[in-house]
């Protein structure tokens, strides 16, 4: 049976869905299972670790944005608990 879901990096606190996984899917990690504790539509992200506010959320190893409130390992992480850093600007120059 294929994945589900993709992690690229050894840094990534998130995986992928590669297709709809229901909830309360049990994820096989490396290291550990997990449960989902959503559902996670195509293309949407789910947190593998345990991640606090104000903590970065990484994504094929590079930070796409902060938590704005703890995300618990399983949760689905949207635009209602990160705030993207894809687009902030330096305005001093």
């Amino acid at each position: 049976m294929k994945n589900k879901y993709i992690i690229i990096d050894s840094k990534d606190n998130c995986a992928t869905a590669l297709d709809d996984i229901p909830r309360d899917t049990k994820i096989k990690l490396k290291d550990k299972i997990i449960k989902l504790n959503h559902h996670i539509s195509f293309g949407h992200k789910f947190a593998i670790n345990n991640i606090k506010k104000e903590d970065h959320i990484i994504k094929y190893g590079e930070i796409i944005g902060i938590a704005t409130e703890s995300i618990s390992e399983g949760d689905w992480i949207h635009t209602h608990n990160i705030k993207s850093t894809y687009l902030e600007v330096n305005n001093d120059g």
